[in-house]
This record gives C-alpha cells, sequence and structure tokens, in this order.
C-alpha cells in the first residue's frame, strides 16, 4: 500500500539529444536515487528561480560531461511515483526538450550522485532497458513499469509557500494556459480580481495544476471553471518561467514565487455564453477580444505570460 506516503511536487526539465547515427543519450540511475538500475533521459529539478533551458543545459553536463544546446521544447507531461522505502510519493510536472551536441566528452559520474553512467543507444537498444515512464514517452517508446504508481491520489494543497532561510517564503507553481480562439478568431482573456498578483490585468484562462494531474486535463478544466467554454486541445506553444522575487496576494505577506507556465493552443468550436464559477477567487471577468481589439491593448494591461503567449501564437 501506497496511501500513506508523504506527497511532495517538483518541476524537472529533460533532454532529448540524438547523435549523427540516430542514438539517443540515455543516463543510469545509481544507488543513491530512488530507481537503481532505471535508465532515463538526462535532466533534474528545476531550481527556485531557475529556467528550465537553463536546468536542461546544466543537469546535461553535471550527469554527462557533454554541453548542449536547446533547440525547441518537444513536450511537457506529469506522472506520480511511490517511493515507500522512503516514505514519500513524488508529482513532477516534465519539460522534455530537444537538445544538440556542441562539445564535452562523454563521462561517467563517480561518487555520490543519482546517475553514474552516461551512454548513447539506439531506440531498438533503448527498448529493451528498464526505462523512466516518461523517458519511454518522450521517445515513443512501449511504457515502462520501472516506476510505482501510488494506489491513490493523495491530498496536496494547490499553493504553498515555504519560509527560507532569509525569513521570506518561497513558492514554486507550475501551471498551465490557453491562447484560445473561437470560429471568429476571438481571443479569450480573463481579468485578474483585486487583491491577486497583476490586479486588473488581462490574463489567459487557466491555472496551476492538481496533484496527479496531465497539464492538457487541467487546462481544459479550468477553462470550464474561469470561463464557462468548453474547449479543444490543439498544440503545446511553449513554456514560460518567471520569477517575482517580493509577490503580493491574499496570503497578506511578500513571497518569491516562481511560476513555470505551459500554454496551449485551444480552439472553442461552439462558444458558450461566459460565466466565472469561482466566485472570489483569482479571476473576476471573462472576454472576448478581437484580434485588433488584442493588439490595441497596452502592455501593461496584459500579464507578462500572456503578452508571452500571444507573441509565441502570431495573434497580434
Amino acid at each position: 500500500m501506497t496511501t500513506m506516503l508523504e506527497p511532495l511536487r517538483r518541476i524537472a526539465a529533460y533532454a532529448v539529444c540524438a547523435d549523427s547515427r540516430g542514438r539517443v543519450l540515455l543516463v543510469r540511475a545509481s544507488e543513491r536515487s530512488g530507481t537503481p538500475g532505471t535508465w532515463s533521459l538526462p535532466g533534474g529539478a528545476v531550481d527556485h528561480g531557475e529556467d528550465p533551458n537553463h536546468t536542461v543545459v546544466r543537469e546535461t553536463a553535471a550527469e554527462t560531461g557533454l554541453s548542449v544546446a536547446v533547440s525547441g521544447l518537444a513536450d511537457v507531461l506529469a506522472d506520480m511515483r511511490a517511493l515507500p522505502e522512503r516514505g514519500i510519493t513524488i508529482h513532477t510536472d516534465r519539460l522534455i526538450y530537444r537538445v544538440a551536441v556542441r562539445g564535452g566528452t562523454l563521462a561517467d559520474r563517480v561518487g555520490e550522485h543519482p546517475t553514474d553512467l552516461a551512454r548513447w543507444y539506439t531506440l531498438d537498444e533503448a527498448r529493451e532497458l528498464p526505462l523512466r515512464s516518461f523517458t519511454a514517452r518522450a521517445l515513443g517508446l512501449p511504457a515502462s513499469s520501472a516506476d510505482v504508481v501510488p494506489d491513490e491520489v493523495p491530498e496536496f494543497p494547490s499553493f504553498y509557500a515555504v519560509p527560507g532561510p532569509d525569513g521570506l517564503h518561497r513558492a514554486q507553481r507550475f501551471a498551465a494556459y490557453a491562447v484560445c480562439t473561437d470560429p471568429a478568431g476571438r481571443v479569450l482573456l480573463t481579468r485578474v480580481s483585486d487583491g491577486y498578483p497583476g490586479a486588473g490585468c488581462w490574463h489567459l484562462p487557466g491555472g496551476g495544476t492538481d496533484y496527479g494531474e496531465q497539464p492538457g486535463a487541467a487546462l481544459i478544466r479550468e477553462l470550464v471553471e474561469e470561463t464557462g467554454q468548453t474547449g479543444r486541445l490543439v498544440e503545446l506553444l511553449g513554456v514560460a518561467s518567471h520569477r517575482d522575487a517580493a509577490s503580493l496576494g491574499p496570503e497578506g505577506y511578500p513571497i518569491d514565487w516562481h511560476g513555470v507556465r505551459a500554454f496551449y493552443r485551444v480552439v472553442v468550436d461552439q462558444p458558450n455564453p461566459l460565466t466565472v464559477a469561482d466566485v472570489g477567487g483569482s479571476t473576476c471577468e471573462a472576454r472576448w477580444f478581437a484580434r485588433e481589439e488584442l493588439g490595441a491593448l497596452p502592455t501593461d494591461r496584459l500579464t507578462e505570460v500572456t503578452a508571452e503567449a500571444v507573441q509565441a501564437a502570431q495573434l497580434t
């Protein structure tokens, strides 16, 4: 049974790296890891305030001895795994990047590290390895049983801030947002309620994902809750990483806030009347904007992630 394990969350970034012969770069988990002997993509946890693009470069160098350059975002996914021997269950939001080697020498890690070997494998060879589930999925290989999945999704707060050594609370949160359009080409935005960071600004519909929830499913759920619309997920557009070193919200005290947000293109084929179900929450209004109306909005009327996502979707 795994239901009594302590739940934890983290955000991590990983590299899909192929050489000129079509082999992929994999690393083996050491005895210090929670899954010793399993193989996975190189990568690891995103530090507080760190851009995941930097994480994947840093972690790949540390685990393999190779310097890589990020060429694009391949996927965003989430999974849970139970580590009964440690008394914990971990939900990890994983950002999968395509990378290319720009230098260095492949090297194994000696000592007390979570990984110990780094190797190039063909996909046929990788298929025979005990792969972590997210690695198999990222490489398009059959799902692996190397991870132990908890019996039930544990209860976990949607938001929590941890006091740091300097007395300032810190929070890192993963969220999914929609660049949402209707058949007329209008763009759907929500307005941030008073008392929340970015109050009065227009924002993308969406929000933090729940423990055990895939980002796409979370986004469709949030879209209904915040706007009353049923959407169709079309494609992943990108990931934004923003830090506010002293954010002020309804908690009433400053928080060193780090948000990592995946944004997707979503289509509402049959718009419903706009409704905000979460009365008293962070969203106070939802509205469709024509392209020219959106383009005319001053940048200070948009949240940072909204401006970045709208530009990525080439809507203005």
